[in-house]
């Protein structure tokens, strides 16, 4: 009888799920039977509140007749029996009637959707285009309140894109993955629709825990053992390691590309995602976050990342809430010797006032979205002193700054209720209030140097090479080359990858020597090795050719992605032999299909297009140009790029195309000047509309729009040869 029971224990054991068994989603209510607790917690969280459909329970906004006024037109959110109603602004600009169709989120903010291209092809369980309203329901003020986009003054127009029925409200293209569980956004390229399906509508259990069917199937068989090969049949993620939690939790919360559809739990990251680095749009150049990044980026900078903090040491992972209250959120973990941090020998401040908080001075924030405050997640150490050094932020002066309102003048006082006010002031070349915050970093960094000695260690961050570098310090480069080759295990891997792009970016020939080692070694974060892809740009073509051809099969698809794309550029594709072109158009198949991830945008296309153009497809990269305007009429670029192709077909005798090249031209050029005048800080898009007012023949007005792109960026060696070269033709005489 103990035989029988042990071969029946073992076959148990040795029993598994054949490894090529598809997995699927459940839904939540495969879950709730056998985990009740953290069904409980997960009910009203904002996971379980992301997205909704707008019913009496679900809708937080006044819809009681209530009017909200902006930009010179009135909106009126109303009921129409059981459908919740508004009257606004539509796509054609006549003020329409539109029916909320689903709620988005809950807290501190609620917005609403409206169903457009709703058609006979939309089959049962498929959502078609969905556009979010700017106008919100702010839920602790209770009050209607218009959304509008960070530094744009003047009245959106229908057919901008930041017009709330334009591409960049567009629920498919800017929130869906992250609102829903499954979400595959089926865009059909030809028909110009959506027939977006998800498998839950919130973030529900399978968005982190992956797809539920084998867990199911598992936990029903009532066998003595999990799978031997499968386990529970789910990604496990309570291991030693914190990083499968982290790359669970990162895809939605960061400011990334997307590589591939797809993701579940269990995963790699950069297999299907692309980081954004520490831009100088959304952050400081020390790492702070200035646009909204979503935590990831900032959170992989801080030494509690290195050191395997993960999201659920601070947040219960199905409330989301934080698991205690004030400071012992963080003394849960800092607490030796007892009574180290959270005391005024520590935080200088009185006990129990919000600035003896740690989280005001280890986590500062920003509010976005109007009243959506949100924290840096890189747990910073307040640092004044490179203030002083970089005019960075820092947390003491976040507070210390207010004590000068008085020295502002009063007509200004309102519109400086916040810290990132006083910054964004400064940036926009207020010097009065630039001064103010100078003598306040000044104030800050001299308190620090009386509290904790002035000759106390204060090191190196990858802050000052990336501001060196940007600024055109000569010794900026050797500083971001430093961290860049870092390889200590503590370095942030998204600082070593932004000092490589931007040695790249400028054109430094030691970049792509410095990319070649670290590309050598395979242990590199993936960020890291892409980066020094990039970074081979700089250097010899043959040698880069070498270096690269191994890559299209790297394990990274990031790393692919990379190596492909620079293969397929420039001059490069026309020197490898056939059979290396051979290879490279196979692992361009890879890059199409990243690419058409985002189909519904322009820049996919156009990006295809610009690599079909480098390989001598020229008919394939027209029409890809010509889907890029189909999709995306009133984007600025597609026509210019597209022009300049058939400028070089007209060279060989085509008079058709030289007439829709003028044509392109003549219909880009409102839509460069819109975009240059509504950002008149960006220099790029400065750049790009003074090469188009030069082609239509205006001098005058091409040079000033580009010696305004060499004053906001004069390390831009082509913005300063355009201006040259513009001035000798004035000069010259010339009127074309």
């Amino acid at each position: 009888m103990a035989l029988a029971a042990s071969t029946f224990v073992f076959a148990d054991y040795w029993k598994t799920i054949p490894s090529d068994t598809p997995v699927t989603f459940v839904g939540r209510s495969s879950c709730i039977d056998c985990h009740q607790e953290q069904s409980t917690l997960w009910t009203g969280s904002h996971h379980d509140k992301a997205m909704e459909l707008a019913t009496d329970e679900t809708v937080l906004g006044n819809f009681d007749d209530a009017q909200i006024e902006h930009d010179g037109m009135v909106s009126r959110m109303f009921r129409d029996d059981k459908r919740f109603m508004i009257h606004t602004e539509g796509e054609s600009g006549e003020m329409q009637d539109f029916e909320i169709k689903y709620v988005f989120g809950v807290d501190p903010l609620q917005q609403y959707m409206v169903e457009f291209d709703r058609d006979a092809s939309l089959q049962p369980g498929e959502v078609p285009r969905l556009q979010v309203l700017r106008i919100s329901w702010d839920t602790h003020r209770k009050r209607w309140f218009y959304l509008r986009p960070p530094d744009v003054k003047d009245k959106l127009q229908p057919g901008d894109p930041l017009h709330w029925t334009g591409i960049a409200q567009r629920w498919q293209t800017m929130c869906a993955d992250c609102h829903s569980t499954n979400l595959v956004t089926n865009f059909d390229t030809n028909s110009n629709r959506y027939h977006t399906t998800f498998s839950e509508m919130n973030v529900s259990c399978e968005a982190c825990h992956g797809p539920g069917s084998m867990h199911v199937e598992l936990a029903k068989s009532k066998r003595l053992f999990w799978d031997r090969i499968h386990g529970y049949g789910l990604a496990k993620l309570k291991g030693e390691s914190s990083e499968a939690q982290l790359q669970a939790c990162a895809p939605c919360h960061s400011r990334r590309g997307v590589l591939e559809q797809g993701f579940v739990a269990g995963q790699k990251y950069h297999d299907f995602f692309n980081l954004e680095l520490l831009q100088d749009e959304t952050y400081y150049h020390d790492g702070q976050i200035k646009d909204e990044v979503y935590v990831f980026g900032s959170f992989t900078q801080s030494k509690m990342y290195h050191k395997g903090v993960r999201c659920t040491d601070c947040h219960d992972p199905h409330s989301l809430k934080l698991k205690h209250q004030g400071n012992e959120t963080c003394t849960s973990c800092h607490q030796h010797p007892a009574g180290k941090y959270d005391v005024p020998s520590h935080h200088r401040h009185a006990v129990g006032t919000e600035a003896a908080l740690c989280v005001n001075c280890h986590m500062p924030g920003r509010t976005y979205m109007d009243v959506d405050f949100r924290r840096d997640h890189s747990f910073r150490v307040p640092r004044p002193d490179m203030s002083v050094d970089l005019g960075t932020p820092n947390a003491c002066s976040s507070c210390h700054v207010k004590d000068r309102i008085e020295q502002v003048p009063v007509e200004q006082r309102e519109s400086l209720q916040e810290y990132a006010d006083w910054l964004n002031a400064a940036e926009r070349g207020d010097q009065w209030i630039a001064g103010l915050i100078r003598e306040t970093d000044k104030w800050c960094a001299d308190a620090s140097d009386k509290w904790y000695g002035a000759d106390r260690e204060k090191p190196e961050h990858f802050g000052h090479a990336l501001a060196a570098l940007r600024a055109g310090d000569p010794a900026g480069v050797q500083k971001a080359l430093a961290f860049a080759m870092r390889r200590d295990g503590l370095t942030p891997a998204i600082g070593r990858a932004t000092a490589l792009d931007n040695l790249a970016a400028r054109g430094i020939d030691a970049a792509a020597k410095a990319g070649a080692e670290l590309i050598a070694d395979a242990t590199e974060h993936p960020m890291v090795r892409a980066a020094a892809v990039r970074a081979l740009s700089t250097g010899n073509p043959s040698n880069t050719k070498r270096i690269l051809l191994p890559l299209i099969s790297d394990p990274s698809r990031l790393v692919r992605d990379e190596a492909t794309r620079l293969l397929a550029s420039g001059g490069m594709y026309q020197t490898l032999s056939a059979s290396e072109q051979s290879q490279v158009d196979l692992a361009l198949r890879e890059v199409k299909e990243t690419l058409m991830v985002t189909a519904d945008r322009a820049g996919a296309h156009m990006q295809w297009a610009a690599i079909c153009e480098q390989r001598g497809r020229i008919a394939e990269a027209i029409q890809a140009y010509e889907t890029a305007i189909r999709i995306e009429p009133k984007m600025a670029g597609p026509r210019t790029n597209l022009a300049a192709l058939l400028d070089d077909v007209a060279q060989r005798g085509d008079d058709r195309a030289r007439v829709k090249a003028e044509t392109l031209r003549r219909d880009e050029l409102p839509l460069l000047a819109r975009d240059a005048n509504l950002a008149p800080d960006i220099a790029i898009i400065q750049y790009r509309y003074g090469l188009a007012l030069y082609l239509s023949g205006d001098l005058t007005a091409a040079l000033s729009r580009l010696e305004r792109a060499v004053e906001l960026d004069p390390t831009a060696q082509d913005y300063q040869l355009a201006v040259r070269l513009l001035k000798e033709k004035i000069a010259g005489g010339g009127n074309d």
